[in-house]
């Protein structure tokens, strides 16, 4: 009996130490997504872990053994992963279960820790809603003793919460968002300001279980786009709210305020609000890349200023061929129009063998020098490129040579064709449509004004 009590306990050691939990759900509608990759959040980056197969019927299910280790996960199941994603927490002591719905978003189903963030998130948005509807209801007589009790109802329940959620990842995140909370009913434009004023109150940028996570970014954008004074300048807000939110994480480790920044620049790049993007640029984010030596980062950014609208254009050569004579010049120097398009394009593009042949028609429409086409072919091979250029006599061409890696191309930023840049008599950016039709609807709306001034 003592031989095989041993036997049975030796049998088992095993099996406790290479014990493990599980992330495991499903992803709903079933059939729309093929794997389920897994990172480690870190403050700047995030670590690939390992990935699952979806099934058909949208299960997954991710082992974790003993490697890894307790923080913050990341799953992306799309493609910018960027987007794609949600974050876990997993503490290496429980399983996590979930279903995501591409229309609702994730839903845990166990993991006290994953669940009680949600209840809290989910709790803190019932009453918020009940702040707002009552500041929204403009037609009842405001019942003050029921805003007081929100109020009572919202402190109770964000305390109560931080006490359930000591000791948890959870709790880092339950207290940072803890938010401004009158003591008795106040009035709207009180209420406003006071949030306004108190946002960051509990958010301490040097948490790294907050740096771990999309806390920090969402806050950030929260506050520079929902705190704005609707006085109809939205660009000035944002930026008086970038230097509010700058001077709240003076703290933080530079590496965290590149991160920060650079996610807020690149949303106002996405948004086209490019004095916003500029001005983070150039007060943040040009001395924090020179600083941490980024310079891929100080590149783009120096890229995005040049090609900005009011910037003059970036200078390159041209050839003018007239009758049997050849002549160069530059862009800068060209004086034989009162616009000028920079476009770019490719013989083996699809869509540039659409529009150019559009673009080409519509100049024809319009009066002599009014508008000069300079077009750019980005190609490998200049033969295919040179046949096609017969058919547009009224551009004046330019071989980009290398493609992608063509030095005009790159000085422009241009990563796909067609891209346009419309230009006024001086070479200053005016316009960057994204397609012909944008292009034409430019000089479309400006006819008008031209026809004035005549």
């Amino acid at each position: 009996m003592k031989l095989k009590s041993l036997l049975l306990s030796l049998l088992f050691v095993p099996i406790v130490c290479v014990g493990q939990h599980v992330i495991k759900g499903k992803f709903l509608p079933s059939g729309e997504y093929e794997i389920a990759l897994l990172y480690k959040v870190e403050p700047t980056h995030s670590n690939y872990i390992t990935n699952a197969p979806i099934a058909a019927d949208g299960s997954f299910e991710i082992p974790l053994d003993s490697t890894v280790t307790k923080g913050m996960y990341r799953i992306t199941y799309a493609v910018p992963q960027e987007e794609y994603n949600f974050d876990v927490i997993y503490n290496e002591e429980e399983d996590v279960e979930l279903k995501f719905n591409s229309e609702t978003g994730v839903e845990f189903l166990a993991s006290r820790e994953n669940k009680l963030l949600e209840s809290y998130t989910n709790s803190m948005l019932m009453i918020t809603n009940s702040i707002s509807n009552y500041y929204r209801d403009k037609n009842e007589a405001k019942d003050t003793l029921a805003l007081a009790s929100i109020f009572k109802t919202q402190r109770e329940t964000q305390h109560g919460f931080q006490e359930a959620s000591k000791g948890t990842i959870a709790s880092h995140f339950i207290k940072a968002n803890s938010p401004f909370i009158p003591e008795t009913s106040v009035d709207v434009a009180t209420y406003v300001k006071g949030l306004k004023t108190h946002y960051f109150d509990h958010v301490d940028f040097n948490n790294e279980v907050l740096q771990r996570s999309k806390f920090l970014t969402e806050r950030m954008l929260n506050y520079v786009f929902g705190m704005s004074s609707n006085n109809g300048n939205e660009e000035a807000d944002y930026k008086r709210n970038i230097e509010v939110f700058s001077d709240r994480m003076k703290g933080a480790p530079d590496e965290v305020k590149k991160s920060l920044f650079t996610d807020l620049w690149e949303q106002m790049v996405d948004l086209k609000l490019e004095s916003v993007a500029n001005f983070i640029a150039e007060n943040y984010l040009m001395d924090l890349s020179v600083k941490l030596n980024d310079q891929q980062l100080l590149q783009a950014l120096l890229l995005y200023q040049n090609t900005s609208i009011g910037m003059k254009a970036p200078d390159f050569s041209i050839e003018i061929s007239e009758e049997k004579e050849t002549t160069k010049t530059l862009l800068s120097k060209l004086d034989s129009a009162e616009n000028y398009i920079v476009a770019f394009w490719s013989s083996s593009c699809s869509h540039c063998l659409k529009e150019i042949p559009e673009l080409h028609k519509f100049t024809e429409t319009l009066e002599e020098g009014k508008l000069q086409v300079i077009a750019i072919g980005l190609e490998d091979d200049p033969y295919g490129w040179k046949t096609l250029t017969y058919d547009f006599p009224n551009f004046l061409h330019v071989y980009g040579e290398g493609k992608w890696d063509n030095e005009i191309g790159n000085n422009y930023g241009v990563t796909a064709t067609p891209t346009y840049f419309i230009l006024n008599k001086n070479k200053e950016i005016t316009a960057k449509p994204e397609d012909f039709e944008g292009l034409k609807s430019f000089f479309e709306t400006e006819e008008p004004s031209d026809k004035e001034d005549k």
